[in-house]
């Protein structure tokens, strides 16, 4: 498997090679690229990147100091966008939504499409009261250990409030392993999960955050579950919503893990998508110069005149006539018309009473 060095640690990564549109396939906590097996292979004709990002799943630990938070993952994300020269990538989220921060913080120019498949959104990081109540208690010591070690009775792993209740169909055991296994095994590899559990912006933020993706001018796929029990039914069509050029799918059959429940249906919906002429990215305008300003005439006109010939309305500003008790012989030229003074022909009066 490649594996690229970035400024937190190594990631790794497939990618199925080939010249044509690049799809970046992110996966879930704490999972790996194997979410996206069944979905792969129907996607020919498309370069797939699946980088296994430091959400608990991944073998490599990264730095100590690794900034391993909501926002800090993400940005880790769009560094491995970069490093690798992509350009007018289709972004696609299951599970984990924290990608659409790279638009929060002003990211996102090498993103070209945004897919979300059953993500976090909003206020819902992380989703669960089960994934709520560890993001609060994972930085006491043993605790992660302790869950991934419980992670291992098929009870607890294939039960509806844990990963059993992901999938309707169910997550094979030997994928659950490869998920939970890496930090079960390594002590560097659970302080990164729990430095990533515990990192949960408040829920204000969060919302800051989310009314900053209305910025995002480029075409969006939000694709949801009929049958989500983490990921709240409303937040589908307000996703849909909030991006100016987004369209809801709504996926029947299916849990949060689509691309387990419903992979060629979430193919089809993908490949019909990245068809559409409609979801082309417009292409990037050229910088254009301005034009020198226009000569000011010498003429002076009175502010009526001038709206009038510029098309616009008048100024809401105070009129202040002068006074007539201190100065009688100005106060009768402002009760005159003023044609003789700027040649308009306007018969604009004081408000003199």
């Amino acid at each position: 498997m490649p594996r690229i060095e970035l400024s937190a640690g190594p990631i790794d990564y497939q990618d199925t090679g080939g010249d044509g549109p690049v799809l970046v396939l992110v996966h879930g906590l704490p999972m790996n690229h194997t979410q996206w097996r069944k979905v792969v292979p129907l996607l020919a004709g498309y370069r797939c990147l699946l980088p296994t990002l430091p959400l608990g799943g991944h073998r490599q630990p990264m730095n100590p100091d690794a900034d391993l938070s909501q926002l800090g993952v993400a940005r880790l994300l769009g560094e491995f966008i970069e490093r690798l020269g992509l350009n007018d990538v289709t972004l696609v989220l299951n599970d984990w939504g924290g990608g659409q921060f790279l638009i929060s913080d002003g990211r996102a120019e090498r993103i070209g499409r945004l897919v979300l498949v059953a993500c976090e959104a909003f206020d819902n990081f992380p989703p669960g009261f089960a994934a709520r109540a560890l993001g609060k208690i994972a930085g006491v010591p043993g605790v992660v250990w302790l869950m991934f070690h419980g992670l291992r009775v098929p009870a607890i792993r294939h039960s509806r409030s844990t990963y059993g209740g992901m999938s309707l169909h169910g997550v094979p055991d030997e994928v659950l392993d490869g998920w939970f296994n890496p930090a079960r095994l390594s002590r560097a590899v659970r302080r990164d999960f729990a430095k990533f559990a515990t990192s949960a912006p408040d829920r204000r933020t969060l919302l800051a955050w989310s009314e900053r993706l209305r910025e995002f001018d480029r075409p969006v796929l939000v694709v949801w579950a009929a049958q989500d029990r983490l990921m709240p039914a409303e937040h589908g069509p307000r996703l849909a919503e909030l991006y100016p050029r987004g369209r809801l799918v709504v996926i029947e059959e299916s849990a949060t893990l689509i691309p387990e429940d419903q992979p060629e249906r979430l193919a089809q919906v993908l490949t019909g998508f990245l068809s559409d002429p409609r979801a082309r990215s417009p292409p990037a305008q050229p910088l254009r110069e301005r034009p020198p300003p226009a000569p000011r005439s010498r003429r002076r006109t009175c502010r009526r005149t001038a709206s009038a010939r510029s098309g616009g309305g008048l100024r809401r500003t105070p009129f202040r006539p002068p006074s007539p008790h201190r100065d009688r012989a100005r106060a009768r030229r402002w009760r005159e018309p003023h044609r003789t003074a700027a040649g308009c022909g306007c018969a604009r009066r004081s408000a003199f009473w």
